[in-house]
């Protein structure tokens, strides 16, 4: 009651009192004698330690809102203020900026206490007063002198986000040492390690730049900060990587920070740091996914939960989830909200939505679904909720309370921050992002798997430039391969054909937005093919562009060219950088366009040429990709390619073992095993463990060219299955084989969800002949009785009932294993319909490849993949997967129209189009598909949509 009794009386930001609490109030008050004494008798004690603790702070608030009760309730704070000798003060308790807008708030209302607006009664506001009131308005509601007081606290208010001084750290140093002698000293010494025949004059020229700058600046601390923790991180064998603008820095990469050579790039380091950006640079360090969290405990541990908290993100409204929330409060039945939600893409735009409403039937001119389509609108971009960034960290010196307000984390053991980057931005504030990455996962046990048979031991041991490596690249067999395993990678690199790693580097940036929308991706190919000549205008432009003949691929080659064509120096470079990044939302870039363009001409520059240029910006937008992010990139996706090409076993079992991570499902990771020549095993408990392992000959360990090619599934594979309980399977296996179903749930005191798991799963081969038998076997197992243990162990082979139970069908093993396991090692769903003639004649997709040009082509498949790039003018991407492996279908934007419902909802599509060709690339231009999911209604697999 204080709490709430404190909510009414200061004069501070809190959530008003609703209705019924005030009217309740009222009633109570009315059943005591007097206001003094309720008072007295309750929180006078309370409120006077107030009054002590905030003597020239504290006023107690009214709130003339035009309802019967403002005269009661005035009274009761002119004794309250009379009792306490506080003043009182006019305030508005304002919830939304015009009456209008009062439907909304009674949405907002029943969606925060998640119930039916029609349920709420008394909860809502009871009129449209708590809104912002004209002065005069104000003047005729409240005395003069409650007005007044309004004026003495906001001439108190002086505060400015100005004042707020961040201060970094200081644990890191050591004693005796300035931030700026320890930097030079550790930059030293990791130059040695890195560098160990000498470093060559141009790189040491870099450091020393690269050190006064930071000196200057003041951001020693910020390095050494993200030092220590990248230190802990190898000391616990964590894999991490630093990348993004901190790759542009030579100090990072003689820190371990990065893996980026300075020697062998022509990275900008102005793009990461310069006087006239003025704010802290910005690190991105990648850790090992499933081993972060000892990263963040680290830093809390180091730092404490005062002064070190993951910084906040603001998650808003889109079209879905404010048809979900706003449908709900309406209490609009829930299968016609979901029969909507499903018939939106992403792509809809927002006045396509009255459309939808007619498709179903929901007349728009209707009262409920009026004011359903009026709230939706309104609540779009809205803010939902609030949400913890991916990974971006805030460390003080000072506790963090006495910059932003601070709140556990819904995870435990964490603090969230309630600003989001954009603010800490704004005000300076060092963030360091400390980002979770898959692939570092997969690498780190992959090599675990590696050392156990062959010399490859750690990354250094994997040897460089490797042409078998890149021949299968240039084949574009990338499944589960870093950043170049999509589809339109896979398209690219037979064109691209990479032979070196700075093709590499080039093949993960080719494939984004920026170069699209720029068209620099088809003069870059025919140039490298030797079909267009590579020209400059001048020796500067070649020095820039020499390295991707010509053509501008990267941020930084843009920014460069500002300076040596335009004389814009490094910071000016990075602000145009940044209006890059906006020029289509708010034409920040064409403040440039001006510099830009005289600065070309009066080097001599055609002024057709700076046009081009300029147009290359634009084409860039916020989508252009930098060198040093694809650099960090390609490191990445050459490791995780050379493990695909030379130990194909430990790659796809590592895979297996890091998921969720990457663009490929379990599913079709272990197809593309097998489609490799590698054989995968079931789940079986008699040989399975946790995870996923490779079968490996203890004979031929250490032997020259020896590659295991068995797999053995894991138990981490089934799905309602748990590692504590696989773990006491294993332990008791290696006491003895199980003799039968009740000894495996006896010994490995599995409970019921477990076992009907393990049966699901049909890992009980030895001990059933099928997944149907042994779930029979399973329900006549009685609770375990521990005196009669020894003799319930009769062997299978005795059950009378094993022939009166019929096997389960190809379809019913099919749909059985996806439903358990997210995959089947039988026949493939595509296979089974071949088989029992439930499908048209269609092509397989091995067949693809020796089709020609133009050449008529029916397939079908299971959707595992749709996208729809920004940048593809309504195109959309669909992969199709057969029992032979994967097709790749292309829908224009007139088809997917036609289309759309098929596409969207589908798990099963034959698709009717024509073949399109360009080498070994090979497309299925789609002109009729039809949904055949009905031909396996129990089939259930999730697709990768739209990320």
């Amino acid at each position: 009651d204080l709490e709430q009794y404190i909510e009414r009386c200061l004069c501070i930001w809190l959530p008003s009192l609703s209705e019924n609490q005030n009217r309740n109030r009222s009633q109570n008050l009315k059943q005591a004698s007097t206001v003094q004494t309720w008072h007295y008798q309750n929180h006078f004690k309370q409120l006077k330690q107030l009054k002590a603790t905030f003597p020239n702070r504290l006023w107690i608030g009214y709130s003339r809102l035009l309802k019967a009760d403002d005269y009661q309730r005035y009274l009761e704070c002119v004794e309250l203020a009379r009792q306490l000798d506080i003043n009182i003060v006019a305030q508005n308790s304002v919830l939304m900026h015009c009456q209008k807008r009062i439907k909304l708030q009674h949405c907002l209302t029943a969606i925060k206490n998640n119930q039916k607006i029609q349920a709420l009664g008394k909860q809502l506001i009871a009129n449209a007063e708590q809104h912002l009131r004209p002065l005069k308005k104000l003047e005729t509601l409240y005395p003069k002198f409650l007005l007044d007081e309004t004026k003495i606290i906001a001439a108190q208010c002086h505060f400015s986000l100005e004042q707020l001084r961040y201060e970094y750290p200081d644990e890191i140093l050591p004693p005796h040492l300035s931030p700026s002698e320890y930097l030079s000293q550790l930059c030293l010494d990791g130059a040695k390690k890195r560098w160990p025949e000498g470093i060559s004059q141009k790189v040491q020229a870099q450091i020393e730049y690269e050190l006064k700058l930071i000196k200057s600046l003041n951001y020693e601390h910020y390095f050494l900060t993200v030092y220590d923790i990248v230190q802990f991180a190898r000391n616990q064998k964590i894999l991490c990587q630093g990348r993004g603008s901190a790759a542009n820095s030579a100090v990072c990469y003689c820190l371990h920070i990065t893996e980026v050579d300075p020697a062998h790039s022509e990275l900008l380091f102005e793009r990461f740091i310069s006087p006239e950006r003025d704010e802290p640079p910005d690190i991105d360090v990648d850790f090992e996914h499933q081993r972060r969290e000892e990263v963040i405990q680290y830093i809390y541990k180091k730092y404490s939960r005062d002064r070190a908290a993951l910084t906040a993100t603001v998650i808003t409204y889109r079209l879905k989830s404010a048809i979900r929330d706003v449908g709900k409060a309406l209490g609009i039945d829930q299968s016609v909200l979901e029969h909507l939600s499903k018939s939106l893409a992403w792509w809809d735009k927002v006045d396509s939505l009255q459309a939808y409403f007619k498709e179903i039937n929901l007349p728009i001119d209707g009262l409920l679904i009026g004011n359903f389509y009026e709230l939706v609108m309104s609540i779009l971009n809205f803010p939902r909720h609030l949400s913890q960034h991916v990974g971006g960290f805030i460390i003080t010196r000072r506790p963090m309370s006495t910059l932003v307000p601070v709140e556990n984390a819904t995870m435990a053991d964490r603090t969230v921050i309630q600003w989001d980057k954009y603010d800490i931005e704004a005000l300076g504030l060092l963030k360091i992002d400390v980002l979770g990455l898959g692939m570092l996962t997969m690498i780190r046990k992959c090599l675990s798997i590696t050392e156990q048979y062959s010399k490859v031991k750690k990354l250094s041991d994997i040897p460089k430039e490797d042409p078998l490596t890149y021949n299968m690249l240039c084949n574009g067999d990338t499944v589960g391969v870093f950043q170049i395993e999509s589809r339109a990678q896979m398209s690219m690199l037979p064109r691209l054909q990479p032979r070196c790693f700075y093709d590499l580097v080039i093949q993960i940036a080719i494939v984004r937005p920026g170069p699209i929308q720029g068209n620099m991706v088809h003069p870059f190919l025919k140039r490298r093919s030797g079909e267009v000549e590579v020209t400059y205008p001048n020796d500067e432009i070649k020095k820039v562009l020499e390295r991707t003949l010509g053509v501008p691929i990267f941020q930084e080659q843009v920014i460069k060219l500002a300076m040596v064509a335009a004389g814009f120096s490094g910071g000016q470079a990075d602000q145009l950088r940044r209006a890059m990044a906006t020029w289509g939302r708010n034409g920040d870039l064409y403040q440039f366009k001006d510099k830009l363009m005289h600065g070309m001409v009066a080097r001599g520059y055609s002024e057709s040429y700076a046009e081009r240029v300029f147009e290359q910006m634009k084409g860039f937008g916020s989508y252009g990709f930098p060198e040093s992010h694809s650099a960090s990139f390609a490191i990445l996706a050459y490791f995780s390619s050379w493990l695909k090409r030379h130990h194909s076993a430990a790659f796809y079992c590592a895979l297996l073992n890091s998921q969720p991570m990457g663009f490929y499902t379990p599913s079709q990771l272990v197809q593309d095993a097998i489609r490799h020549r590698l054989e995968v095993l079931p789940v079986d408990i008699d040989h399975s463990l946790w995870e996923s392992n490779v079968l490996i000959e203890p004979s031929k360990i250490n032997k020259t060219n020896y590659h295991p090619n068995q797999i053995r599934l894991g138990m981490h594979m089934i799905k309602g299955f748990n590692e504590k309980a696989a773990l006491k399977i294993i332990e008791e296996r290696k006491k003895s084989a199980f003799n039968n179903i009740s000894d495996l749930v006896y010994r490995a005191k599995l409970n019921a969800v477990e076992r009907e798991a393990l049966v699901q799963a049909n890992a009980l081969p030895r001990l059933a002949d099928n997944r149907y038998q042994a779930q029979w076997l399973s329900l006549g197992i009685e609770e375990e009785r521990p005196l009669l243990h020894q003799l319930d162990t009769v062997p299978k082979s005795s059950i009378s009932d094993n022939e009166l139970i019929a096997k389960p069908s190809n379809v019913e093993e099919m749909v059985a294993d996806y439903r358990a396991l997210g995959l089947t090692l039988k026949q493939h769903p595509l296979a089974i319909m071949r088989e029992n003639q439930w499908l048209e004649k269609c092509s397989k997709a091995n067949q693809l490849k020796n089709m020609r040009q133009g050449q008529f082509v029916k397939v079908a498949g299971v959707v595992t993949c749709r996208q729809r790039p920004g940048t593809a003018a309504g195109v959309l991407f669909l992969t199709l997967e057969d029992e032979t492996g994967n097709m790749n279908i292309i829908v224009w934007k007139n088809t997917l129209e036609k289309f759309k419902k098929e596409i969207l909802a589908s798990r099963l599509l034959l698709i009717k189009g024509v073949i399109e060709r360009e080498r070994k690339v090979v497309h299925v231009i789609a002109g009729h598909i039809k949904d055949i999911s009905d031909k396996l209604p129990a089939f259930r697999r999730h697709s990768r949509d739209f990320h």
